[in-house]
């Protein structure tokens, strides 16, 4: 598989390809395609470009590491350029002239991955980036990457005490000068794990490291041998790195991580198994710091090590005199575990809201007003007719039989999972916050604040509460005998104790309070103030297309949705429409008018505007990344416009997503229609103004390209 994961027909030398990360992806993206081995451009090119949206892939020396999976490619391939004029990858040291594509295909399996990681770890070392930069020939080029993704891992050395091969149990270890094994460099001193004599042993760190990136391709493995190489050249630190990727995942043995001084986290995503690194000082980061700075996090991690004030891992309260940058700050690491407990919620949301439509759509409206009784005193041998009794009362429906009886099974399994909605946010973001000791408190938390009438606000407030209890309890000194049983029983316990007590006695009372005045706020909302919160949402969800604006207002509409009122309804469908403006706005413009937009622009909105129907605003990002300035101010016009009409014509939605598809949910569904194309014509003349008398440098260039 190797032999041909790179060709010279996958290489581009001193190319111009754009001034654009979104063009130079794309043009590589061709370059995969043309060679057969992606069944289409936009298909490898977007989810590339999305990733690139979430974190640039620049790292030091100039190089930039665009990659993805994808369902387009049909088998693992790499594809380089290096290019004539650079392009900016977010890396720390300027724009990007040696850029590779990593394309994986989407069912993959790891032997792969494990090749492309080779790569990954290969560009951290200057001479090959050197080799790159001064290769005359495609041929040249291929040799130098085949060399470096067909060369066998170093075997390890025997170890010479027990204790040595312990502590190799992570996939790159790395001793007091060590070599980086990983980036193929050689042993040059006796390892820090097996010291040869007492004193060497006393002056060593010994650190234990996790990288990991959100698709554990590249930044994961790059951040490893970054950590390992600095950590070879130093004479103080034992390093041993465990890499959470998409292969070679094998932990790090716990007797290593009891032996540890400190911890350093360089990842962009969730420490797997946290809970294993308990109480030692920690060092926490995203992913490419690792690979910018890592004599500063090593540094860092020796002096955590030696300060007792250091921040420790599950909760260790920071104290004020502690060395700044030791760790995440408390602002940033509740918002991270707000927006958890927000991405965990949401399925139930979804699902929960599309089934309550769905019930609507076969039982009818009125079905709501019995569907507990209906759910539960009949069955499929026993239908309902149009007159029920329910709760000693005789009540009519509109429809009977199989509909009426298959409507009201669907509600209540809607209702079921709308009813986890507080509960989940609240023990997630308690999870988020303390791990797994958090996780019972946390939805014990949520449910009682549904409980006492506190909803959303009080499963936030009961998240956050039992998060930082559980942290602060898993940091008590206790008897060994007594540790085996803190995060299982004693954490929960208290944590939950506490969290249910504060809630009834204290908190309960004003946190309802509160919710009880939101509902009353929305619900007496009509007119021009009911106009101005659609603008105000249509505003918030065109802002940035996706990112945390735009999640905080998708937040506020699903977490009124639970209630049920007719408010609530009009909120989200004025949220859900303002979201569906932009992909299909644009979409719109690129066939209007093709010479205003970068090829790599009209190839994205071919497929814009199906994303737009079906409420996936991040269908915009691309145009957004681009072409900012133009792009979402022209995008919040159209949005306001919409969130406006929406209020103003009391659309509702008891569906929380699904775009024009769940027509069913939406009333008026023409109210709805009206407002989503008012929105889009104002969009797409924006835009389309905005880009004719305000040029783009980058379209001209690729129409002067397809000129010449």
């Amino acid at each position: 598989m190797a032999s041909d994961l790179i060709t010279t027909d996958l290489v581009a030398l001193d190319a111009d390809f754009g001034d654009s990360v979104d063009s130079v992806i794309t043009n590589l993206a061709t370059l995969v395609h043309d060679t057969g081995r992606a069944t289409d451009i936009a298909g490898l090119a977007q989810p590339a470009i999305d990733r690139e949206a979430k974190a640039g892939t620049g790292v030091p020396g100039g190089v930039a590491i665009p990659h993805c999976r994808s369902e387009a490619v049909t088998e693992p391939t790499l594809a380089f350029a290096r290019l004539s004029r650079g392009v900016d990858f977010s890396g720390p040291d300027g724009d990007a002239q040696l850029v590779f594509l990593i394309a994986a295909p989407a069912g993959g399996g790891k032997a792969h991955l494990k090749i492309l990681s080779k790569l990954a770890r290969a560009l951290v070392r200057k001479d090959f980036l050197e080799a790159l930069r001064n290769a005359p020939t495609k041929e040249e080029i291929v040799r130098l990457v085949l060399d470096v993704v067909n060369a066998e891992k170093p075997k390890k050395k025997p170890a010479e005490e027990p204790a040595a091969q312990d502590a190799s149990g992570g996939t790159a270890a790395t001793g007091a000068g060590a070599g980086a094994s990983a980036a193929g460099s050689s042993a040059a001193a006796p390892s820090a794990a097996a010291p040869t004599n007492a004193e060497s042993s006393a002056d060593v760190t010994r650190i234990v490291a996790i990288t990991a990136c959100p698709t554990g391709i590249a930044h994961t493995y790059m951040a490893a041998d970054a950590l390992t190489q600095t950590a070879a050249e130093r004479d103080d630190v034992s390093l041993t790195v465990e890499t959470q990727g998409s292969s070679n995942n094998e932990s790090v043995s716990q007797a290593t991580i009891d032996t540890a001084d400190a911890v350093i986290f360089a990842t962009d995503v969730g420490v797997r198994d946290r809970e294993r690194f308990a109480g030692k000082p920690v060092i926490e980061s995203g992913v490419k710091r690792a690979i910018n700075e890592p004599g500063t996090m090593l540094d860092e991690a020796v002096a955590a090590a030696h300060n007792p004030h250091a921040h420790k891992v599950s909760g260790t309260a920071t104290r004020a005199d502690a060395e700044e940058g030791k760790s995440l700050g408390w602002g940033k690491r509740i918002q991270q575990a707000i927006m958890t407990g927000v991405s965990y919620m949401v399925p139930f949301v979804a699902a929960g809201g599309l089934l309550l439509a769905l019930g609507f759509l076969f039982g009818g409206a009125d079905m709501a007003n019995g569907w507990q009784a209906l759910s539960t005193d009949f069955s499929l041998g026993n239908l309902p007719g149009h007159d029920v009794t329910v709760d000693g009362e005789l009540m009519h429906f509109e429809r009977s039989g199989f509909l009426l009886y298959l409507g009201a099974v669907l509600f209540a399994v809607g209702q079921a999972a709308m009813g986890f909605i507080v509960a989940a946010l609240s023990g997630y973001i308690a999870y988020a916050l303390a791990g797994r000791p958090g996780i019972a408190p946390g939805f014990a938390g949520g449910a009682i604040a549904v409980t006492l009438g506190a909803g959303f606000i009080g499963g936030l407030v009961t998240g956050l509460l039992a998060g930082f209890i559980a942290m602060w309890i898993g940091n008590w000194k206790v008897p060994r005998w007594l540790g085996s049983l803190m995060p299982v029983v004693i954490i929960p316990l208290l944590t939950s104790l506490i969290v249910g007590l504060a809630m009834y006695l204290l908190l309960g009372a004003p946190l309802a309070a509160i919710m009880d005045g939101l509902q009353n706020w929305l619900s007496s909302m009509s007119g021009s103030s009911a106009v101005l919160l659609g603008i105000i949402l249509g505003l918030m969800m065109c802002f940035d297309l996706g990112g945390p604006v735009n999640k905080a207002a998708y937040l506020f509409a699903t977490a009124g949705l639970s209630t049920g009122d007719e408010s609530s309804m009009q909120i989200m469908a004025a949220v859900m429409a303002s979201g569906m403006v932009a992909p299909i706005a644009l979409s719109l413009a690129t066939f209007i008018r093709k010479s205003l937009f970068t090829p790599a622009e009209q190839e994205n909105g071919k497929s814009a505007w199906l994303l737009g129907l079906s409420f996936v605003s991040e269908g915009a990002i691309p145009f957004a990344a681009a072409d900012p300035f133009r792009v979402i101010p022209s995008m919040m016009a159209g949005g306001a416009v919409t969130g406006a009409i929406s209020m103003a014509l009391s659309v509702g939605s008891r569906a929380p997503h699904g775009g024009v598809f769940v027509f069913f949910a939406i009333d008026p569904f023409w109210g709805y229609l009206v407002a989503i194309a008012a929105g889009v014509v104002v969009s797409t003349a924006a835009v389309l103004a905005m880009k004719q008398f305000w040029p783009n440098k980058a379209v001209e260039e690729a129409a002067q390209n397809v000129a010449a």
